[in-house]
């Protein structure tokens, strides 16, 4: 059995009977852990190893573990900073903001990989123009070329738990103050101008980027249709232009966004696929996922399949492992650093 594009979520904290149907269909490929999900790190084990038992290739699981206000899972895990507080700490020393988003990197990526979780959705690397409520402090700075070494850093960090990392929201998401999770935004700049949105893609395909999310974004001068349904965003720009050989994540196709730009959930999963995304997320929408599943008529693209096995965990340590590395002493002090406010740096102006 090969890996399906659909990634899908889960009602409870185990399977279901009638989910191990759903998530033997040949047209599945991962599971999206939502908090609704977790009770306690023994009980997460349990479940991923549940659902890592159903098939082979065993299906990719994920979860937001961003940190800040994104983070799916709290109760027995580090609470990790927004990715603001690793840019402050570059604005006063940079080498030390390096150091932090690195070890970050590997305490969200180890801690999960000690459980089984396949991947988290992360990084966010769009840029803060303090416009976006939706983006705000997920952002690591204003500056392109900062959130591109910061970035780099934090994935490095990720690679090192045994963790593949997935940049999003391309091209770019944190110019525009709608939310995709209710309304589609409306981005109205050229393609010229969206150079320094993209510059941390760049440094991060230098590096190996094994995944990135694409956006729920309209940008009219540039196509007819959101970035994440995009041919030309993605065949042409992400994949032609900038050379992106990894997975392409749409966002989820049951956010408004998605729904307020392409017709039934269906329609939607056709025009992602036909636009080059590898694995489409469908969440809260259950309907949605079995319509998807009786009427999408796909066949295998072993490309596709190559990119999708690689996002499987590598390398994981027991909690009681890492406690005892060099690595686990480091983040721990990086985050009763974050805890503390930022201090001031008067030369540069800014916390």
């Amino acid at each position: 059995m090969t890996l399906g594009p659909l990634m899908i979520d889960l009602k409870g904290v185990a399977v279901a009977p009638e989910e191990r149907e759903l998530l033997r269909h040949p047209l599945v490929g991962g599971v999206v852990l939502l908090a609704r999900n977790y009770v306690d790190p023994e009980q997460l084990t349990a479940l991923v190893a549940a659902l890592h038992a159903l098939r082979t290739p065993r299906l990719i699981v994920g979860v937001d573990q961003e940190g800040g206000r994104v983070q799916s899972l709290v109760q027995g895990f580090s609470r990790l900073p927004p990715m603001r507080r690793i840019g402050q700490e570059y604005d006063l020393n940079p080498r030390a903001g390096l150091r932090m988003a690195r070890n970050l990197g590997w305490l969200m990526a180890a801690e999960l990989r000690a459980h089984g979780v396949d991947l988290s959705f992360a990084p966010c690397v769009d840029l803060d123009y303090g416009v976006s409520e939706t983006i705000g402090d997920r952002s690591f700075h204003r500056r392109a070329d900062v959130v591109g070494q910061l970035a780099v850093a934090y994935v490095h960090g990720m690679r090192d738990a045994g963790m593949a990392a997935m940049a999003k929201h391309f091209p770019g998401q944190g110019a525009v103050v709608a939310d995709p999770q209710q309304t589609l935004p409306v981005d109205r700049r050229d393609l010229a101008d969206l150079t320094d949105d993209m510059t941390p893609y760049r440094a991060l395909i230098a590096n190996g980027l094994p995944a990135a999310k694409v956006a729920h974004v309209l940008f009219p001068a540039v196509d007819s249709v959101p970035a994440s349904l995009s041919g030309h965003w993605i065949r042409d720009v992400l994949r032609g232009e900038m050379r992106f050989q990894g997975v392409v994540f749409a966002d989820d196709l049951s956010m408004g966004g998605a729904a307020a730009a392409q017709g039934d959930v269906v329609s939607r999963a056709r025009q992602a696929l036909s636009a080059g995304c590898d694995m489409l997320p469908v969440c809260n929408d259950r309907p949605g996922v079995e319509a998807v599943l009786r009427r999408l008529d796909l066949d295998p693209e072993p490309a596709s399949q190559m990119r999708l096995v690689r996002l499987h965990g590598r390398d994981g340590k027991t909690r009681e492992q890492l406690k005892t590395t060099p690595e686990w002493t480091i983040s721990q002090e990086m985050l009763a650093r974050c805890a503390a406010a930022p201090a001031l740096n008067l030369e540069a102006g800014q916390t």
